[in-house]
């Protein structure tokens, strides 16, 4: 339970709280718009730096000071709690997929990374058109990549994305999955569009025409690819959940407000029992939904597998989450619809968390394979 913390975690979870009170909420008064102009970004990560947060989601050597699963847990919720675009500037950039990277890969583009002089992303998803995945024939020392992400988020801005891809030997037998860095402007590269979507902007849709990578591109090894690439969705379906739990919070926060305010029949909603009881059935499930996420940080912070219990709290949550903000419109009404509406912003927001990392059905398949297959998962 998010009680049930370490009084190092409360500690810090007392100075994210004066942060967002402190430095987040005034400098809210200079944004124009959803845009997060390039100046607050900045002032953003100074003041993050001088904090001490920046660093949290950073390895040791790279000078970060990293924190635990519960710890980020804890953070990530409260940030989304907070609802305010200046929350994604908070954190540095970590890692991701290049955790292990070395040789020419951390060189060229993990410690650019760190630096923050490149962006990467991650290719994994591709269209339901495609007559066959994204594939790789071995060359000598040369990967020659074919095939189509459909849906790289972040692509816009990216310098590099890593991918997913099979690779095959030079003789045609399958050599396996291979998670391969490609830059963004190799020979061969081809951004077919950038879209927006709910959530926001900067996605790319790219094609792969023979493109010619170093085989010294391969983060780890072939063969290594899938594992790769699903270990890294687990940690981001985490984060999700925290996103979600955090964003129940802060609607049923702005929700109380909007019930005990004078209504014009003269009598305030939150005094009305249907009222209460879709009032009460938000805060029940939100609990719940709180329950789940800590208990399974504290799993994933004790290195036990955890892939199924990841999965079932991304799917609760985020559904959860739904309910919650769909149930908040419905009681403040037509006015929550209006662009610009807090409620119109989140109800974007939380619609698309069902989708990211997974399409929850899906995750549900999954979730029944691992334990009737792999016997992996517990209640």
């Amino acid at each position: 339970m998010p009680e049930l913390l370490s009084k190092e975690i409360i500690a810090v979870r007392d100075a994210a709280e004066t942060f967002v009170n402190d430095v987040l909420r005034p400098l809210e008064t200079e944004l124009e718009g959803d845009l997060v102009p390039d100046f607050l970004r900045d002032k953003v990560r100074s003041a993050s730096q001088e904090a001490g947060f920046f660093y949290k989601t950073q390895p040791t050597e790279f000078g970060g000071r990293p924190a635990g699963v519960l710890e980020l847990t804890m953070l990530r919720e409260l940030w989304a709690q907070a609802n305010s675009p200046l929350t994604n500037y908070i954190f540095g950039p970590g890692p991701g997929i290049l955790h292990t990277a070395d040789g020419e890969l951390k060189t060229n583009y993990l410690d650019p990374v760190m630096s923050g002089e490149k962006r990467g992303a991650f290719g994994f998803t591709e269209p339901d058109t495609a007559k066959r995945p994204s594939w790789a024939r071995i060359d000598g020392d040369i990967l020659i990549i074919n095939g189509q992400k459909s849906y790289v988020t972040g692509g816009a801005t990216a310098d590099f994305v890593s991918a997913l891809v099979n690779v095959k030997n030079a003789d045609g037998s399958k050599a396996g999955t291979a998670m391969v860095v490609i830059d963004r402007d190799a020979d061969g590269v081809t951004i077919e569009r950038e879209f927006d979507s709910m959530e926001g902007g900067g996605h790319v849709s790219m094609m792969f025409n023979d493109v010619r990578v170093p085989i010294g591109h391969v983060i780890g090894k072939i063969g290594e690819g899938m594992p790769r690439a699903l270990g890294n969705i687990g940690n981001v379906r985490l984060m999700i959940s925290a996103q979600a739990t955090g964003m129940c919070m802060w609607v049923i926060d702005f929700l109380e407000g909007h019930l005990i305010a004078p209504h014009r029949t003269g009598v305030s909603l939150g005094e009305r029992e249907g009222v209460r009881m879709r009032y009460a059935d938000m805060r029940i499930e939100t609990y719940v939904a709180r329950s789940a996420l800590y208990r399974t940080a504290r799993i994933a912070e004790s290195s036990d597998n955890d892939v199924n219990e990841t999965i079932a709290t991304k799917v609760f949550c985020t559904e959860i989450a739904g309910r919650v903000v769909d149930m908040a419109v419905q009681l403040v009404g037509g006015q929550a619809l209006v662009k610009g509406h807090p409620l119109e912003s989140a109800y974007r927001k939380v619609r698309s968390l069902r989708l990211m990392e997974g399409a929850n059905d899906l995750l549900r398949i999954n979730l029944v394979k691992g334990k009737l297959e792999l016997h992996k998962g517990r209640l």
